[in-house]
């Protein structure tokens, strides 16, 4: 993915001007410094924006001919954070979802998640920085580090999905040192976060199965999926994100070809043996914060 992404700014945003504006279907000019609102975004950063002026007339500029108003007053050397591309910082990206764990179909698509990690700079500047970028386009999302630490530090399983894919697309030496460290993110942890989630998620499976009669089959096969993994994490102390064993029936569920009681059935069973599994696992209470919080420290000084 060589293209840069920019974000697109939405419908209502209010702008002012930086050049003179022709007004369309009139002779006359907006002048510089006019206030105006965005009537219609174009789909890429070739095309012009279409702003709506105070006085109900119409203008079409580009994006480097207009300035969001709320940082117009306090604009200073630094570029307001929406004119930084922050795609550019990008330093992992990787494949999750599906076709990570090997149950993709032609119907999947290639979910592209990582980390970005901005200058010193930017970071400690008046605008400061997401805690995460997304084009829901391109099925992107990228963490800031630290975000992506404390969600991994947590046992979310997004993030240690993240941290385990075999599809890497990109990373830099700063990416190389957090995955030679990727298993002290593991911990007892797992079993509660993944436990609760998949309970919780259960019930609200439960509840459209008897408001509508229908289930979402694809979300029931992650769920059981996310058991399995859980158990195989406290049992190995490792998170192999692609599904060998189990593959097929995990796929039978995606196709709704499995009953729900048989489904609900195995994971009762999956719960037992996740408490089992916790019982006897000789994973850590709690990840190691400081050798994290280390790494973090040493991230952020090659930034400056």
């Amino acid at each position: 993915m060589n293209e840069k992404t920019t974000l697109i700014l939405p419908i209502g945003t209010q702008i002012v001007t930086l050049i003179e504006v022709k007004v369309l279907n009139e002779t006359r000019f907006q002048s510089r410094g006019t206030v105006g609102v965005i009537k219609s975004s174009p789909k890429d950063t070739t095309h012009s924006y279409l702003i709506e002026f105070l006085d109900g007339s119409l203008g079409s500029i580009k994006r480097n001919e207009f300035a969001i108003r709320k940082h117009f007053q306090t604009e200073t050397a630094i570029n307001p954070l929406e004119d930084q591309n922050l795609y550019d910082y990008v330093i992992y990206r990787c494949v999750v979802g599906s076709r990570a764990f090997g149950l993709d179909d032609e119907k999947s698509d290639a979910d592209l998640r990582g980390i970005y990690l901005p200058p010193a700079n930017l970071h400690w500047s008046m605008y400061g920085v997401p805690e995460q970028i997304e084009n829901k386009e391109n099925e992107e999302c990228y963490w800031e580090l630290q975000k992506f630490l404390m969600l991994a530090l947590k046992a979310n399983p997004n993030v240690l999905e993240c941290l385990n894919t075999p599809l890497i697309e990109f990373k830099n030496e700063i990416a190389d040192e957090l995955l030679a460290i990727k298993n002290v993110f593991l911990s007892k942890l797992v079993y509660q976060t993944y436990n609760g989630y998949v309970m919780s998620q259960f019930k609200k499976l439960e509840q459209d199965l008897r408001s509508t009669g229908e289930i979402r089959w694809k979300h029931a096969m992650h769920l059981i999926r996310l058991l399995l993994q859980g158990i195989e994490i406290l049992k190995t102390g490792e998170l192999n994100v692609k599904i060998v064993e189990n593959r097929d029936k995990l796929l039978m569920i995606k196709r709704g070809e499995l009953l729900w009681e048989s489904i609900n059935d195995w994971r009762l069973m999956l719960h037992k043996d996740f408490e089992n599994a916790f019982a006897k696992t000789k994973l850590p209470e709690r990840p190691d914060y400081e050798r994290v919080n280390q790494f973090l420290i040493e991230a952020r000084k090659k930034m400056v």
